[in-house]
């Protein structure tokens, strides 16, 4: 039996999940959590071969995560479960930790073998994330994109700057101050050589951020 936890601040998305899961016989979910906070608490006590994990969420954001249970509970395998396309941030993502990325908008069979795969302690990756990764070694000291030099928090808020979002939205979504967004908005400009929230929304839409 495959025990599952899955991280994800919204509960209808990991109802969904959780019934998806649920039409095979040899997986089963044993906790659920809305962020690192309480997912800390679930994993106390919940078995957990494989976790499910969201990277929008609340306060630490998901490669946030990842990082803090290479150093907590190692023996943890992550699938990154998420809405971003696997372009902006797959690649990322195994580098940080995690043993596979499926996008929530695939096919369900996909969810259930990724999460399979994953707990046999192999890969997970779709051939568009096994294409980027061919790239990636025939050209290893090239980034695909001038953001692919921006942390965790810097993207995300480039990303909500480009969907309409104000600062203290962003602030309040993220559970950060809007100063310290501000910063984040002032290194992303810098980072990328951007003037202004147009010029923000722009580089997105060109590189399908948004």
């Amino acid at each position: 039996m495959i025990h599952v936890v899955l991280c994800d601040d919204h509960a209808v998305v990991r109802r969904g999940i959780r019934d998806t899961l649920a039409e095979a016989t040899d997986i089963r979910v044993t906790g659920e959590a809305g962020g690192y906070a309480e997912l800390r608490e679930v994993l106390r006590t919940a078995q957990c071969d494989v976790l499910l994990l969201d990277l929008n969420m609340p306060g630490r954001s998901g490669l946030e995560v990842l990082a803090a249970l290479k150093e907590t509970d190692p023996g943890i395998k992550v699938l990154v479960v998420s809405m971003f396309t696997e372009d902006q941030y797959a690649i990322r993502c195994l580098r940080a930790g995690a043993q596979g990325y499926v996008n929530k908008a695939g096919n369900p069979e996909e969810l259930i073998n990724a999460t399979r795969t994953v707990a046999q302690g192999r890969k997970f990756v779709t051939p568009e994330v096994a294409q980027m990764l061919v790239e990636s070694l025939h050209h290893p000291l090239q980034e695909s994109a001038p953001h692919a030099a921006l942390s965790e928090r810097e993207l995300q808020t480039l990303v909500k700057i480009a969907s309409g979002k104000k600062l203290s939205d962003i602030a309040e979504e993220l559970m950060l101050s809007p100063k310290t967004v501000s910063v984040y908005r002032t290194r992303v400009m810098e980072k990328l050589n951007l003037t202004s929230n147009a010029a923000i929304t722009a580089y997105a839409i060109r590189n399908n951020l948004v």
